[in-house]
């Protein structure tokens, strides 16, 4: 473990309540969590472009471009799975702290793995997005064929097959995309982000 003790913390010179002045709204991370081809990355940028369109500053951090980047040299096991977790929560924090909303869509399977990314949110900071959809229809989906290769044992340690998902256990909003088109999924989510007066 890397010796912490000779680091400083430092403040910066313009604060995240400037930054919200200046953007004219208020920040947050939302957390798209789901199974593999629930529509995360879908509903994500489909928010994404609703607040683009509104003058809202957004970006979407997604679990398979982050993994190609800074997650690289990440995995699947449990321990990596939740390496991957806690980095994406500290990059979704800067982006809150810029004044801008970070929209993350990951599976991030365990519950405990999604909570110490709100512990270190403020409050209304964190807003937790489960996009719910039935297994079943995630493997009739199969977006990027990956089913068909964890069910094969191609794939190991997948999300859903061999590997569990923790459904939230108190999100902010439950998404079924599986029951409502992703205009109307989206507009789910920024009538939320409006009725708590976060834009």
């Amino acid at each position: 473990m890397a010796n912490n003790q000779n680091i400083t913390w430092h403040e910066t010179v313009i604060s995240k309540h400037n930054r919200r002045g200046l953007n004219k709204h208020t920040s947050s991370v939302i957390w798209f969590t789901g199974l593999s081809g629930s529509g995360k990355s879908t509903l994500a940028n489909a928010v994404d472009r609703k607040l683009y369109e509104q003058g809202i500053r957004s970006y979407v951090l997604d679990g398979d471009n982050i993994r190609h980047g800074l997650n690289k040299g990440l995995g699947f096991t449990a321990e990596d799975r939740q390496e991957n977790i806690r980095r994406i929560g500290e990059v979704a924090k800067l982006f809150v702290d810029s004044g801008q909303f970070a929209l993350t869509a990951f599976i991030s399977p365990y519950q405990e793995d999604r909570d110490s990314v709100r512990k270190i949110l403020e409050k209304d900071e964190f807003i937790e997005v489960y996009v719910k959809c039935p297994l079943s229809e995630c493997i009739i989906r199969d977006p990027k064929g990956l089913y068909v290769k964890a069910k094969s044992g191609e794939i190991l340690e997948f999300t859903g097959i061999s590997s569990p998902y923790e459904e939230p256990i108190a999100p902010e909003l439950i998404i079924e995309t599986d029951q409502f088109s992703i205009d109307k999924c989206a507009n789910q989510v920024i009538a939320y982000l409006k009725q708590k007066n976060l834009l």
